[in-house]
C-alpha cells in the first residue's frame, strides 16, 4: 500500500540494513492470517481468539496482523499533573477515547476509572485494553512496585477485550508479581478475554555509571520469554538500546551466541532478539513509543516503528508523543505509526 510518509536519512539508512543474525525465514511473521497460523491450534479458547480478533481487525491497521495501540495510565504511573499538563484536556478521560478513536487505533489501553466512566458509550466502538495494576508513586519514600488496582471480573463487566499488567522483571517483588499476573491471565482466559504483559526490566543494579541496562536486548529479551511462558498474548516491551546486561552485571545464564551471532549492535538486530525470546514471533511484540521530547516526536516514532516492523515485531504502543500534543498533532503522529506498518517500502530485515 503506498502511503504519504516522509522519511528521513536516519530513517532510509534503516531501511538498508539487512540482518545477518535470526534469519526472518525462522520467524512467525505478522500477516492477515497471523490468528489463524498462532492461536487457533493453541490451547486458547474461541471467546479469546475472537476478543484477539477484536484487537487485530480494528483501526487503520485492521486485518494487517500489525497493531496501533494508545496507552494511557501515566496518571497513575507518572502523577496526572505530569501527564496531563502538557495538555489539560486529557484529565477528562473521554478524550483519551476520542484520541484512540480518531487516530485509528486498534484498541485504547487505560484505567479503571477511565473505562468506568465511558463504557456503555464507546466498549462497541473501540477495544478496551484495562491496565489491571500500577506503580503509584504518591507513597513517600517512592516505591517500585505493581499492585493489583481492581478484579479481572470488573475489566470483563466493563466490555474489555483484553487486560494488560505489568512485571517488574529483576525487582524484589517480581515472584509475587508472576504469581498475580499469571493468575489474573488464566482468568482472563476464562472469561474470553485477551493478555497484554508489559514486560519491563527493574532493579537499581541495572543501571551503571556507563549503560542503563534496563534496555539491553539480553535482559529484556528474557523478561519477554518469561512473559509469554505466563501466558500473555501480546508482548509489551522497551526498544532495546544495548545489549550484554548479564555479563556486565555479571549474573544469569549467558552464552556467547547471544552477543556474537544472534544479534548486533544494530538496533533491529537487537530487537528481533527480542521477537526470537516470543517464541519466535509466534506471540507478538509491540514496543513502546517512550516518552515526549517534544520536536523530535513524530521522527523518533516513525524511527521506533521501522525498527520493530523490520525485525518482525507486530506494532508500538505509544502514548505520550501523542496526548501530550494537542489533538490533531496527536492524531497525525498516530497515523504516522501506522503508515508505517502500511508502506510497502518499509519490509522485513
Amino acid at each position: 500500500m503506498a502511503t504519504s510518509l516522509q522519511l528521513t536519512a536516519d530513517h532510509e539508512a534503516l531501511l538498508q540494513h539487512e540482518c545477518k543474525t535470526i534469519p526472518k525465514e525462522q520467524l512467525h511473521l505478522p500477516g492477515a492470517d497471523f490468528l489463524d497460523r498462532s492461536f487457533v491450534p493453541s490451547s486458547r479458547s474461541a471467546q479469546v481468539i475472537r476478543s484477539l480478533g477484536q484487537l487485530y481487525n480494528s483501526g487503520r491497521l485492521g486485518g494487517t496482523g500489525y497493531m496501533s495501540i494508545l496507552p494511557v495510565d501515566q496518571g497513575i504511573e507518572h502523577t496526572a499533573g505530569a501527564s496531563f499538563g502538557p495538555n489539560p484536556m486529557y484529565f477528562d478521560p473521554e478524550n483519551i477515547i476520542k484520541l484512540a478513536l480518531e487516530g485509528g487505533c486498534n484498541a485504547v489501553a487505560t484505567t479503571f476509572g477511565t473505562f468506568g466512566t465511558v463504557a456503555r458509550k464507546y466498549a462497541h466502538k473501540i477495544p478496551f485494553l484495562v491496565k489491571i495494576n500500577h506503580n503509584e508513586l504518591l507513597t513517600y519514600p517512592n516505591k517500585f512496585d505493581q499492585i493489583m488496582f481492581g478484579s479481572v471480573e470488573e475489566a470483563w463487566n466493563l466490555g474489555a477485550a483484553a487486560v494488560g499488567a505489568t512485571i517488574y522483571f529483576g525487582s524484589e517483588e517480581s515472584g509475587r508479581q508472576i504469581q498475580e499476573v499469571s493468575a489474573a491471565f488464566e482468568r482472563a482466559h476464562e472469561l474470553g478475554m485477551a493478555t497484554v504483559l508489559w514486560c519491563y526490566t527493574r532493579n537499581n543494579a541495572f543501571k551503571t555509571a556507563d549503560k542503563d541496562y534496563h534496555v539491553a536486548a539480553d535482559l529484556t529479551g528474557q523478561a519477554n520469554h518469561l512473559g509469554v511462558t505466563i501466558g500473555a498474548d501480546i508482548i509489551k516491551q522497551k526498544l532495546p538500546e544495548n545489549n550484554g546486561g548479564f555479563t556486565a552485571l555479571k549474573f544469569g545464564k549467558t552464552h556467547k551466541a547471544m552477543y556474537e551471532t544472534l544479534s548486533s549492535d544494530n538496533p533491529i538486530d537487537l530487537t528481533r532478539y527480542q521477537v526470537a525470546n516470543c517464541y519466535m514471533g509466534h506471540i507478538g511484540l509491540i514496543n513502546s513509543g517512550g516518552e515526549s521530547k517534544g520536536a523530535t516526536d513524530r521522527d523518533e516514532a516513525i524511527r521506533t516503528a521501522i525498527i520493530n516492523k523490520r525485525a518482525g515485531g507486530q506494532g508500538l504502543i505509544s502514548g505520550r508523543k501523542a496526548f501530550q500534543r494537542p489533538f490533531a498533532e496527536g492524531v497525525d503522529l498516530l497515523n504516522a505509526i501506522q503508515d508505517v506498518y502500511l508502506d510497502e517500502r518499509i519490509t522485513l530485515a
